[in-house]
């Protein structure tokens, strides 16, 4: 929290003036939307982090549910904080090429490059403004402070879709969102979109483990965005539905009709140099720790612990991979004796996957003393046909 030091210089803004200058600067700085509200707390979105975390939907997630009241209230960013400027910033870049199925992992499009870094910049343009008119202010982005999407959809650039991403009308939902928290008073700019969703429920369908197990409502336990970062053995049931990612999921919004909306009325422009939509399986499982946190700094990675990356290309290669690749059989060789046993665990699991058991498994069932290791070894662990969807559990939530 910014407690600053107050010095009354919260009172009415020149209203319609500001705005359209904090807009300007915005735009002129990346931002595609900006849309200004009250710094109220964010109660609906509090009782559903709530809630959900009562339910155990939220897994081991921790980001905004960890502290709900600090992350629906702005005012626990900044004392007296008056009013939150929000701003969205578009990730959506043209597909690239498809490399080599066999040998690249897939990426999630917010991560292809850091998109934070020109949001934040954007954010603290508009910052820069207000502090030259007398205000504090402080920008929130991916810090776990801010419920960015519940504020942004009472700052009316979009509502939040049944995939529980913010969609903005005419644009879709790749954008990244972030907050100026302030204490000028600032007249809102718009009302809250209504939902346009209507009985479209294309992203439950589409959803490759049925995550979205309400409209609006995401099952951390379920959902391979979160599970891809979450450390330790990666659910069973859960890893043929993996594929080939390493890193996030699009399926619920490459299926968005409103996504496919806005590609049609903008051509997306091209990624940025440095982009990195596939990663090479194999050289990331030969890469240093030091060598992964200096080319994927921006992935989330528990602390900073590689063995939750190099599990997800290990499960990418069994789903992917070719058995009869020498290179492909050496390093599975030699993860199998990786000092991480979610590394090994992972290991077993593309070697069986790719029928090499036999051959590279060998003594390894009487050495192995990791529990979770002789657990896949033992082939205790679930198997699920490929192709099949596990059921969602039932989850009502409250009206809201």
């Amino acid at each position: 929290m910014d407690d600053g030091d107050p010095t009354g210089n919260a009172d009415i803004a020149d209203g319609a003036a500001l705005v359209r200058r904090l807009s300007d600067v915005g735009h002129e700085h990346g931002l595609d939307a900006v849309g200004i509200t009250s710094a109220e707390p964010l109660l609906d979105a509090r009782s559903a982090l709530h809630e959900r975390r009562a339910a155990g939907l939220h897994d081991t997630m921790a980001f905004t549910y960890k502290n709900p009241e600090r992350s629906t209230d702005p005012r626990r960013a900044l004392r007296n904080a008056a009013s939150v400027v929000v701003g969205a910033r578009s990730y959506r870049r043209a597909d690239p090429a498809v490399p080599d199925p066999a040998a690249h992992g897939r990426v999630a499009r917010y991560s292809w490059i850091d998109h934070y870094a020109p949001l934040k910049a954007g954010l603290r343009a508009i910052g820069d403004v207000l502090r030259s008119e007398g205000y504090r202010t402080v920008v929130l982005a991916d810090d776990n402070s801010m419920v960015d999407r519940a504020v942004a959809q009472r700052a009316g650039i979009g509502w939040i879709g049944k995939n529980a991403n913010l969609l903005i009308p005419g644009r879709g939902s790749w954008f990244v969102l972030g907050s100026v928290v302030t204490d000028a008073r600032l007249p809102a700019t718009a009302e809250p979109v209504a939902d346009a969703c209507g009985p479209c429920v294309r992203c439950l369908d589409g959803c490759p483990t049925g995550a979205i197990v309400a409209p609006g409502t995401v099952d951390a336990r379920r959902c391979l965005a979160w599970l891809v970062q979450r450390p330790g053995v990666f659910p069973p049931e859960f890893r043929e539905a993996l594929g080939d990612r390493i890193y996030g999921c699009d399926d619920c919004q490459e299926v968005c009709p409103p996504n496919r909306v806005g590609d049609r009325r903008r051509e997306p422009p091209p990624a940025e140099e440095g982009s990195q939509p596939w990663i090479h399986l194999l050289d990331l499982l030969r890469s240093t720790d030091a060598e992964l946190l200096g080319a994927h700094g921006r992935f989330y990675l528990p602390e900073r612990n590689t063995a939750t990356l190099r599990r997800n290309a290990l499960l990418a290669i069994g789903n992917t991979g070719d058995g009869t690749d020498s290179a492909v059989r050496r390093q599975l060789e030699e993860s199998l004796t990786h000092a991480d046993p979610t590394v090994r665990g992972a290991a077993v699991w593309a070697v069986r996957r790719l029928g090499l058991d036999r051959a590279l498994l060998g003594e390894l069932h009487a050495s192995e003393v990791d529990a979770t290791v002789r657990a896949e070894l033992g082939d205790q662990q679930v198997a699920v046909r490929r192709g099949r969807r596990a059921t969602p559990a039932r989850y009502s939530p409250s009206p809201t």
